[in-house]
């Protein structure tokens, strides 16, 4: 069998990268056995440099960049591209526009995860940017997917501990606390179940936090670009 090359984009966060190298390896050799594994070209960024800007400017700036770096792994030999953060997909399908090869959009896939459940109406955790804009929940209406979102404090403490913590291999048992708070608000509003739409998240929760399908965008996105490579 043939495998794809696949170029991600990595760095923001390195922590949650180390899994997306992990998984999609992972997956390959599960598929295919032997000694088999993915075939990837990372571009590691420094995250410092790509913090999510407050102006238009700052985010055209960070879209020339990443463009820039998206066309380097296309001349490298990328057949398909992963940008490994859940944020940076604010500027995904502009991104899109500058190059030849695919990108495969973590919304996108993580809708069609929840319709495979046949859930209608989930709860989204991440950045205030991921809660906040369009870019993430219009992929979920175009499928017919409801979005709750946390109360202005709530997003903040997430927003918080996403930045001061979780981007820093910061886990804490009151972190995680708080984020089983908000998942059970977000329960009693309606949500069948909840998107961890950053991609340390996962990171924090442990399994039986959530007591509805919990979505790890992380695992959805790689999975995804698995079978990418391999169809």
């Amino acid at each position: 069998m043939q495998i794809k090359t696949l170029g991600l984009i990595g760095g923001t966060s390195w922590v949650s990268t180390i899994d997306y190298y992990r998984i999609i390896n992972s997956q390959v050799n599960k598929k295919l056995g032997g000694l088999n594994s993915a075939r990837l070209l990372l571009y590691s960024v420094n995250f410092a440099e790509f913090l999510p800007p407050t102006d238009d400017a700052g985010w055209e700036r960070i879209t020339k960049s990443f463009t820039d770096i998206a066309l380097k792994l296309q001349t490298g030999g990328a057949q398909g591209l992963i940008i490994c953060a859940n944020t940076p997909h604010m500027i995904a399908d502009k991104v899109q526009q500058g190059i030849q090869i695919p990108l495969i959009h973590i919304a996108t896939a993580t809708a069609a995860e929840i319709v495979k459940q046949k859930i209608k109406t989930v709860g989204l955790l991440g950045t205030k940017i991921t809660m906040e804009q369009s870019f993430f929940t219009d992929k979920l209406s175009q499928a017919g997917i409801k979005t709750l979102v946390p109360n202005d404090a709530e997003r903040e403490f997430i927003h918080s501990s996403i930045f001061n913590e979780l981007t820093r291999e910061i886990f804490t048992e009151e972190t995680r606390q708080g984020y089983i708070a908000i998942i059970k608000k977000l329960i009693d509003k309606g949500a069948e179940g909840i998107i961890l739409g950053c991609t340390e998240i996962p990171l924090l929760l442990q399994p039986g936090d959530c007591p509805v399908p919990a979505f790890d965008t992380t695992l959805i996105h790689a999975t995804a670009a698995v079978e990418f490579a391999l169809g």
